[in-house]
């Protein structure tokens, strides 16, 4: 029998004939020949032997070590463009994600199917916005808040409420307009006819007090003292807080006794500048807030008075929803029929009132109220002024 040698691996085996007598049972001892990591490829032509070589002894040639290559690295598959690709790999190797973003152009494949409904903007392109601010060489000058109200009121995109009037009231004592902040001089209180004066300006003066109902006493006792003394601040006369110090002429408006740094304390004293003690102290107030009720102690009767005794109506009277226009007057021929046992009634009286409307529920209106003469005896006259309707007039003898 001839022999048969052929390559496989660079390794050369003889399978020879001569040696057939040697049976199988040395065929488990030797070793078999070590696989190839790489598949082998296909032969271009198949050859089929007729020789039984099953019972063919094996001898392998000495071997060379082989040189282990690196792994090599899987294939890449790349998906289509629409979606996002992730290629598998063994836990001991490294995987590799690959991501691509979808464009706008149309795809010609066989997942048509899978694809998201075109849109309108296919097959364009996407494009930048860029903005270029070109600033003037030179001073250039922001405009100031009156020019945009102006410019803004020129193009009619702004609905801008109606100013609020401007308050001229003025504090007796501190000569500032207006209420003042809640951490400081405060809101205004009245004092008499157009006579008013910031809460803590006659709080902290020297002789006010204040009662447990929230009135305060000798405001105007101060207001008078206060016309003869100088502030030591501002050099302007109204001061009425002086120092607490013995024998100490300093005395202070109360807003600039805080600007000159004076320590006030919860016992409503204070000292100035130069008797305060250095660093804190545990009964110095810093906040000035007041929310209780606080209202000036009056005549109310004299002030009353004063209004009827002005000749001249320069200033409007008002108690809650009540406004007073005219007094009125009596004659003597008329004092027996114009007054009852609680109340007067004086020919010329009038005054508007803002009630509840006897048309709709939740609505208000006005009524001028006033007192006339018809055939000795008093007459009371009610008119009803609601936006929308004719006035309506009503008359009767008596005041209920």
């Amino acid at each position: 029998m001839k022999d048969i040698v052929f390559c496989s691996n660079n390794c050369f085996v003889l399978y020879s004939a001569a040696v057939q007598a040697k049976n199988s049972e040395n065929k488990e001892l030797v070793p078999s020949l070590p696989q190839s990591p790489m598949k082998e490829r296909p032969p271009k032509a198949f050859h089929q032997y007729s020789n039984n070589i099953s019972t063919l002894d094996v001898h392998c040639l000495p071997q060379l070590q082989e040189k282990v290559s690196p792994p090599s690295s899987p294939p890449i598959m790349f998906p289509p463009a629409f979606e996002a690709a992730k290629v598998e790999a063994k836990p001991d190797e490294l995987k590799v994600t690959v991501k691509l973003k979808p464009r706008l152009k149309a795809i010609h494949s066989s997942l048509e199917d899978c694809r998201p409904p075109s849109k309108k903007w296919k097959g364009m392109k996407w494009k930048k916005w860029s903005i270029q601010i070109v600033i003037p060489k030179g001073s250039f000058k922001p405009p100031c808040e009156e020019e945009i109200d102006e410019f803004l009121k020129k193009l009619g995109t702004t609905l801008k409420p109606d100013p609020v009037p401007k308050d001229y009231r003025k504090c007796c004592f501190c000569h500032e307009e207006g209420d003042g902040l809640t951490d400081g001089p405060a809101r205004l209180l009245n004092l008499d006819l157009d006579l008013w004066v910031h809460l803590n300006c006659a709080l902290w003066s020297t002789e006010v007090y204040e009662t447990q109902a929230g009135a305060l006493i000798n405001v105007e006792l101060a207001l008078r003292r206060g016309l003869q003394m100088k502030c030591m601040f501002c050099h302007k006369m109204g001061a009425t807080s002086g120092c607490h110090r013995l024998r100490c002429t300093n005395i202070y408006h109360f807003t600039c006794a805080i600007k000159a740094q004076c320590m006030f304390f919860k016992d409503k004293t204070m000292l100035c500048p130069m008797h305060k003690p250095k660093g804190t102290h545990e009964q110095e107030l810093s906040y000035f807030a007041v929310f209780r009720r606080v209202y000036v102690q009056r005549d109310e009767v004299r002030q009353i008075a004063s209004i009827v005794q002005r000749g001249e109506r320069d200033h409007t009277f008002r108690v809650g929803s009540l406004i007073f226009h005219a007094v009125g007057q009596l004659l003597p021929q008329q004092m027996q029929a114009f007054h009852s046992s609680k109340a007067l009634f004086p020919v010329g009286y009038e005054a508007s009132r803002l009630y509840w409307s006897m048309r709709y529920a939740n609505r208000r209106c006005r009524y001028l109220c006033s007192i006339e003469e018809k055939d000795g005896f008093p007459l009371f006259v009610i008119k009803v002024v609601e936006q929308g309707h004719e006035d309506l007039v009503l008359t009767d003898t008596t005041p209920k």
